[in-house]
């Protein structure tokens, strides 16, 4: 059949729905979403029909459009003391210890497994939703159609996203409207984008599924595969702090990803305080709070890896160092059975 045919036959059935066109039909009647199902039938055989009442059920959302959207002060959002003690507290290290203890058999295993600390894999959970306790209450579908379809700065990545959502849900004989997690389409307890959970995600509890939401075994060695395959170095560090002189606005532009080595940024004039493998490949990270001295570190391989999880070196940089405290706890625990 011609394909050009074909186009208009799917798109005559969409128009033909009952209540196609009416106000307060949602997503459904918006002619990028109506080419957007078409090419979820084509591509991977999705009935238009059913998806297109699906879509009827969900409209642009506008609390997930105000989240998503940077601050009107950009100054005010940059500052590494606010953002550390989000996560630096007694409350996540209390929290961690508890999930460690209780969680320390499927720790271990996945620590063997993927060669990713414990207190990484703990930290990250503890960083997204305080080790399960808040995991969004967004509905994901509605979520994603929001910022796929009306939020023009990332609509490629988030239409991309959407297309993996409904693929997952598929999958997994669940209905795309009953899924659950944060304004920006993220599930479970690691909070994974539904992209990374169809690529990375693993049944690690053997259940012959792989649940994000419940499990909290899946959700350990999820996040341990995914560092694991974006390139975690067992046994390397992560990063050091560093003594700057001259101006490294070169260095930091160059951004996070680990360029010179520590040999080459001592040659730049940025100096770690700790003895490093002078061969070890490095990026400057600056953390910039307002009315305080700028600290920086050296990051290595592994803070790359961190990022990959989430593009902030304010991000990484806490992961890495609620994963420090949190080692330091547990081994004092331990130390004192």
């Amino acid at each position: 059949m011609n394909k050009s045919f074909a186009m208009f036959g799917l798109l005559g059935c969409l128009l033909s729905l009952p209540g196609h066109g009416q106000s307060g039909t949602g997503f459904s009647q918006e002619p990028e979403v109506q080419a957007f199902i078409i090419g979820m039938h084509e591509q991977h055989g999705f009935d238009v029909a059913h998806l297109t009442r699906q879509f009827a059920v969900i409209r642009p959302n506008a609390t997930v459009l105000r989240a998503i959207r940077p601050p009107a002060f950009p100054e005010k959002q940059r500052s590494w003391q606010r953002y550390r003690e989000r996560f630096l507290n007694s409350s996540r290290i209390g929290g961690g210890l508890s999930f460690w203890q209780k969680h320390a058999a499927t720790l271990q295993r996945a620590q063997a497994t993927y060669g990713v600390p414990a207190e990484v894999i703990v930290s990250i959970i503890g960083v997204e939703t305080v080790y399960g306790q808040n995991m969004g209450s967004f509905g994901v579908f509605e979520a994603l159609a929001s910022l796929a379809f009306h939020y023009p700065p990332r609509a490629e990545f988030f239409r991309g996203e959407l297309e993996q959502f409904l693929l997952l849900a598929r999958e997994n004989g669940v209905s795309p409207l009953d899924i659950k997690g944060s304004y920006a389409g993220a599930i479970g307890i690691p909070q994974f984008m539904p992209s990374s959970q169809r690529r990375f995600a693993v049944d690690f509890d053997g259940d012959d599924r792989i649940d994000l939401r419940s499990s909290s075994s899946d959700a350990i060695g999820s996040v341990a595969r995914f560092l694991q395959q974006h390139g975690w170095q067992s046994g390397a560090p992560v990063a050091v702090p560093a003594s700057v002189s001259g101006d490294p606005a070169g260095l930091l532009a160059a951004g996070i990803k680990p360029a010179l080595t520590v040999r080459e940024m001592a040659a730049e004039g940025v100096v770690a305080v700790t003895t490093v493998d002078g061969d070890r490949t490095a990026a400057l990270i600056d953390l910039v709070t307002p009315g305080a001295t700028t600290e920086y570190w050296l990051g290595f391989d592994n803070f790359y890896v961190i990022t990959r999880y989430n593009r902030s070196s304010f991000y990484a940089m806490s992961v890495f160092q609620l994963a420090e405290a949190l080692r330091t706890a547990h081994d004092k625990l331990i130390g004192t059975r």
